[in-house]
C-alpha cells in the first residue's frame, strides 16, 4: 500500500450537451459536483479520471496497474502535505496530533501555487465531474477533510458525504 497524505482527483465531460472550457463557456446540462473518495474504492459510475494528489506513488504497484486498481490515472502531488510534514506527522495518532498537523497543512496551502491549484479545483466543479480522495481510511483524520473546507469556502460543488 501507499504511503498516506495522498488524494486524487478526477474529471469527466458529462451530459448530452458535453460540457465547455472554463472562462465563459456554456455550463454543463446535468448537475456536477467534487467526489471526495479513498483511493483504491471502486470508482463512482460516471467519476472518470482519476489524478492523483499523492505525495508518493504507490509501493509495488507498476504504473500501468494504477488505474486498473482504482488508485490514480495521472500523478498530481501539489496538494499532499509536504514529506516533511508527512514524515513529522503520520500516522495521526490523537487528536493534539491531528491539530497540530491541520494547522501545518494549512500553512502549507497558503503558497500562492496551491491557492491556484484550489481555485482550478472549485471552478472544475461547475464543469465536470471529479473525485478527490487519498490512501487515509479514516477522512476526519487525512488531508482530504481539508481541502474539502477549503474547496467548499471556494464555492465548489461538492457531492455530499455517502
Amino acid at each position: 500500500m501507499a504511503a498516506p497524505g495522498g488524494l486524487a482527483v478526477a474529471v469527466t465531460p458529462v451530459g448530452a450537451g458535453g460540457w465547455g472550457l472554463l472562462y465563459g463557456l456554456s455550463q454543463p446540462s446535468v448537475a456536477l459536483a467534487v467526489r471526495i473518495v479513498r483511493l483504491g474504492s471502486p470508482r463512482a459510475k460516471g467519476e472518470g479520471l482519476r489524478i492523483g494528489t499523492v505525495r508518493r506513488p504507490p509501493r509495488g504497484v507498476p504504473k500501468d496497474q494504477w488505474a486498473a486498481r482504482d488508485l490514480y490515472d495521472v500523478w498530481f502531488p501539489n496538494l499532499s502535505p509536504s514529506e516533511s510534514l508527512l514524515k513529522a506527522s503520520f500516522p495521526v495518532q490523537d487528536e493534539r496530533a491531528w491539530k497540530t498537523f491541520r494547522r501545518k497543512f494549512l500553512a502549507e496551502l497558503k503558497s500562492p501555487t496551491a491557492r491556484r491549484d484550489l481555485e482550478l479545483l472549485a471552478a472544475l466543479s461547475h464543469h465536470g465531474r471529479f473525485a478527490i480522495g487519498c490512501y487515509c481510511e479514516d477522512e476526519s483524520h487525512c488531508h482530504r477533510s481539508i481541502l474539502r473546507e477549503l474547496l467548499e469556502e471556494l464555492g465548489a460543488d461538492i457531492t455530499p458525504r455517502e
